[in-house]
């Protein structure tokens, strides 16, 4: 019997880490595990052709997809989400989006349906040349003001957005036994993948008391492009829309398991070792850490809110009028709390312009963070 494609891309995929734990001494830590599993060239989650974002159910001769995002279950989250970036773009007198993770490509059709000739050119910045494609594809009405690009540009000057692209990039985990702080890595004694502990100076920010057993996460390689991020936007603002909590919230002592999850045809699992490659590996954002490599940076915090109070700042409640019960419905989902509404946070940043942003004049939690 052969091996399907999905298989033979796996087991390919698993040879790469054993690989690489083998190299780095018998250990690797999650982090670098977390990369692999989802970026490595045609074989990682993201880097593979088989779709992962919608509503598609599987079927015998389809996969279907793992997750729907905001902008798969509703197009008014994008032409709501418009109204922030159309002024964030004429408070910095800039014609420019740049998108990172763009997934499907649906939010930046909603943008560029939403904002017209109000956006002279829309980069996009992603890791997966399969999702490029596909992305193309969906962008083909304005191809001639889309352009892909592998890096950030030296220079920017624009509006910055990024749905669920923080809660994709890898965390490292950390472990504390009641008494001393572990830094959990895999290992793959006799070719299975296998949490191993090892001491480290690493801890979480803050002074919670951690009770014994307690496994959780931090976010270096998110802090860290935030401060990029920062270095190359020479004016303009940035709004990144994923799940997560204030540090206060992220690190509460009944939080003691920690955020990691994986996501695979609509269910949700905590085994990261187990079908690597062929689910998706997130943790929640730490949105007060996010903050702070922003300010220490030299960016401006324009707000930090929830997703359901930045889309009725908006105007999604004005969009809705005569809307039928379908889309009713579904836009419902990201304002409901037990849905997107609450769990989903946004925040915003600016540099070298100042102004009022409208997603924020409701139910700002700045000072929460």
């Amino acid at each position: 019997m052969h091996a399907t494609g999905a298989e033979s891309l796996s087991a390919r995929l698993h040879t790469i880490l054993i690989t690489a734990i083998v190299e780095n001494g018998g250990w690797l830590p999650f982090d670098r595990f977390m990369a692999l599993a989802l970026y490595e060239p045609g074989l990682g989650y993201y880097a593979r052709s088989s779709r992962q974002f919608g509503s598609l159910p599987p079927s015998a001769t389809r996969p279907g997809s793992d997750f729907i995002t905001a902008p798969e279950l509703s197009p008014l989250f994008g032409q709501t989400l418009a109204r922030q970036v159309e002024q964030a773009l004429d408070a910095s007198g800039t014609q420019e989006v740049f998108e990172f993770g763009a997934g499907s490509g649906a939010l930046a059709a909603q943008l560029l349906g939403a904002l017209g000739d109000r956006v002279r050119r829309y980069s996009i910045i992603d890791l997966s040349g399969t999702l490029r494609e596909k992305q193309a594809q969906t962008l083909a009405p304005w191809a001639d003001r889309v352009h892909w690009l592998s890096a950030l540009p030296e220079s920017m000057a624009g509006v910055v957005v990024g749905n669920e692209v923080l809660d994709a990039m890898p965390v490292q985990l950390l472990h504390f036994d009641g008494s001393d702080w572990f830094e959990r890595g895999v290992a793959a004694p006799a070719g299975a993948f296998t949490w191993v502990d090892r001491a480290t100076a690493l801890r979480p920010p803050g002074v919670t008391a951690f009770p014994p057993g307690t496994v959780t996460e931090i976010h270096p390689q998110a802090e860290a492009f935030i401060r990029t991020l920062a270095a190359h936007l020479d004016r303009g603002a940035a709004f990144f829309i994923d799940y997560g909590f204030p540090e206060a919230e992220f690190y509460h002592p009944q939080r003691h398991g920690g955020t990691l999850m994986c996501h695979r045809a609509h269910q949700a699992d905590d085994q990261p070792l187990v079908d690597v490659g062929d689910k998706d590996i997130t943790a929640h954002v730490n949105f007060s850490g996010i903050a702070l490599a922003g300010q220490d940076a030299g960016l401006d915090v324009l707000g930090y809110t929830s997703q359901a109070h930045c889309l009725m700042n908006c105007g999604l409640l004005d969009l809705l009028q005569g809307a039928d019960i379908r889309t009713t419905a579904n836009a419902q989902k990201l304002l409901t709390e037990h849905e997107m509404g609450e769990l989903f946070k946004v925040i915003g940043f600016a540099k070298a312009c100042a102004f009022d942003a409208v997603g924020f004049a409701r139910g700002d939690r700045s000072h929460t963070l």
